[in-house]
């Protein structure tokens, strides 16, 4: 595709604009690690909020997604529920304001609170580290194939789609190291924004160039339907002969028993915790505890539903103007249908913000992901056992070396990573499988300690490697065998190890105040002090988290009921959001703890 000048100018100034932010920040961030890392927790919550959802809102993803609602329709929606995507809803509720309760710079840094400062602790403070860095690459790897990807679609053909991926890579690092957390965020809420009027573009164009009945003629019997029953209900092979062949080798034809299996998952996975990457950054960086609660819950809106209105648009586009030519017997890569609509029907000016924007959504998540992890090797390695009392400015350059040197492996990952769907299956089933169960019994058993914990990460994280050299194994058909190995590690590596002060127990629960199997804790603590209040919103907090999915849930389907003009069903989500919302606003926003 050869871009109009327009499109091009567009671009350029777009990626100058990045580049300058760096710039313009980089004093302030300079100030020390908490500016740097952390924005020196003055960052209002709405717009560490916009921050978040435009780090979620990447490029690999959406191209993901965009192939999940063209092959599955409706019920696409609950597929993303293997990340899970419902996590957000568990950080609002209660998880967020546990976490921030802590004060700390990083989840390394929040293990000494839950573990103290025993050898234990020192081993589970480091397989925390281990575990971000191999999550980064593989971040890095999956955005990498996605970018390169989408501009080997529509960038000059002379040059590579890696090496064109290793140019925006390359600006993305400029920026993100001069700046900190500071520049991350204010590029992200720029480029939030821009995402925003192309989304609502997207969806504008697709409601006015494509008919009810064009969908309906496009799509197999169901697709419209949100509902499903043990079998999945849908039938290509009389339209895209090659979509049907995807979809079984997906795997996910029994859709009841997919379904169950990624509810379970996601409740394990949510319960434990944000991962240590940036979404735990901007918890940690929120003002206060409440403040951090209120982020999350707001990702869930400002993500969703602009994001949907773009992934839906992209989608009606494909199915009506690009279904022809794939009937004819061409063996499509649904991974490429993103930048083909781009391509292929947007017009000057658009196209060149289009771009721009999902360039940006590019940016903002690997942006985030590598300023999350530089945070771990400076403050949680060569802070800590290389040069504990240097001087911030040595710190400020070690994180200019940190994050390049991620930039460089997880690159290296990119060009060894076959799809962004195998990519997905594998952090979100395999990673996230071995990460589980350690963090979920870090909040809610006392009895964990360091060396369960270290052990419950190591053989968690050891077994998500080794599934990388048998790549027949299906991810989500593993992650019980990850869970049970790493629910192992740390439950023996806890009993068989020497247990956790009661000084260091005592210490967490009475700061962070979680709910779960705490009771000898909780009464030493009564005990000590009588006017301490225990947590006891376990049942209201499971209420909150069953409404909020059902909320975040009908955020999603609003925008793809309007973009394919079933005003019906777009009426009940409405509804339901509404309704949804009084709830959350009667039995969750008026209980949230004031400032701290």
């Amino acid at each position: 595709m050869k871009l109009h000048w327009i499109d091009i100018s567009i671009l350029i100034a777009y990626l100058v604009a990045m580049i300058g932010v760096g710039f313009v920040v980089e004093r302030r961030a300079r100030a020390g690690m908490s500016h740097y890392f952390l924005g020196n927790n003055k960052i209002p919550w709405w717009v560490l909020s916009m921050s978040n959802a435009a780090s979620m809102f990447d490029i690999s993803g959406t191209i993901w997604l965009v192939y999940l609602l063209f092959a599955y329709g409706l019920k696409s929606v609950f597929i993303p529920w293997l990340w899970p995507v419902f996590n957000q809803i568990f950080l609002m509720v209660y998880l967020s304001m546990w976490l921030r309760r802590s004060k700390a710079l990083t989840g390394g840094e929040w293990i000494t609170l839950r573990f103290g400062s025993d050898r234990g602790a020192e081993f589970s403070r480091i397989s925390v580290v281990l575990f971000a860095l191999v999550s980064v690459i593989g971040f890095t790897g999956y955005a990498f194939v996605g970018i390169a990807k989408f501009a080997g679609e529509f960038l000059p053909s002379g040059i590579s789609p890696n090496s064109y991926a290793l140019i925006i890579v390359a600006i993305t690092t400029m920026y993100t190291t001069m700046g900190g957390l500071y520049s991350v965020v204010i590029t992200d809420v720029i480029q939030f924004f821009i995402m925003i009027v192309c989304s609502f573009a997207l969806g504008y164009l697709a409601i006015t160039q494509v008919t009810p009945e064009q969908i309906d003629a496009a799509t197999p019997e169901g697709w419209a339907d949100i509902s499903f029953g043990w079998v999945l209900d849908l039938n290509w092979n009389d339209l895209i002969p090659s979509v049907q062949d995807r979809i079984s080798e997906d795997g996910f034809e029994m859709f009841g028993a997919f379904f169950m299996m990624i509810v379970f998952k996601g409740i394990l996975v949510s319960s434990a915790g944000p991962a240590p990457n940036y979404d735990m950054q901007r918890i940690l960086a929120a003002k206060t505890p409440r403040e951090a609660s209120l982020m999350s819950g707001l990702v869930s809106v400002v993500l969703f539903v602009p994001r949907y209105f773009m992934i839906a648009g992209i989608t009606v586009l494909a199915l009506v103007y690009m279904a022809p030519q794939i009937a004819t017997g061409e063996k499509l890569d649904l991974e490429i249908v993103l930048p083909v609509v781009i391509r292929d029907f947007l017009p000057v000016g658009l196209a060149g913000f289009m771009i721009a924007g999902l360039l940006s959504a590019f940016m903002s998540t690997f942006a985030g992901t590598v300023n999350a992890a530089t945070a771990y090797l400076v403050n949680d390695v060569y802070k800590r056992y290389w040069n504990p009392h240097g001087e911030d400015r040595q710190y400020i350059r070690a994180s200019y070396v940190a994050s390049v040197s991620i930039v460089v492996i997880g690159c290296a990952a990119g060009y060894y990573t076959p799809s962004v769907h195998s990519a997905t299956e594998w952090i979100v089933a395999a990673l996230w499988g071995g990460y589980a169960a350690p963090n979920l019994l870090k909040w809610h058993w006392w009895g964990m300690n360091g060396q369960g914990y270290f052990w419950g990460m190591v053989s968690g994280l050891a077994g998500a490697l080794i599934l990388l050299a048998f790549p027949e194994t299906e991810p989500l058909h593993a992650f019980p065998i990850l869970l049970l190995v790493s629910t192992a590690g740390s439950v023996l590596g806890s009993l068989l190890t020497t247990p956790q002060r009661q000084e260091d127990l005592e210490k967490f629960y009475k700061n962070t105040r979680p709910w779960g199997f705490w009771r000898p804790v909780e009464q030493a603590v009564c005990q000590a002090d009588p006017d301490f209040v225990p947590n006891r919103s376990c049942k209201r907090d499971c209420f909150n988290v069953l409404v909020g999915v059902v909320w975040q849930t009908a955020f999603i389907t609003v925008p793809i009921y309007i973009v394919i003009q079933n005003w019906r069903n777009a009426a009940v989500s409405v509804l339901v959001v509404v309704c949804t919302s009084i709830v959350l606003k009667l039995s969750w926003y008026d209980h949230l703890e004031s400032d701290e």
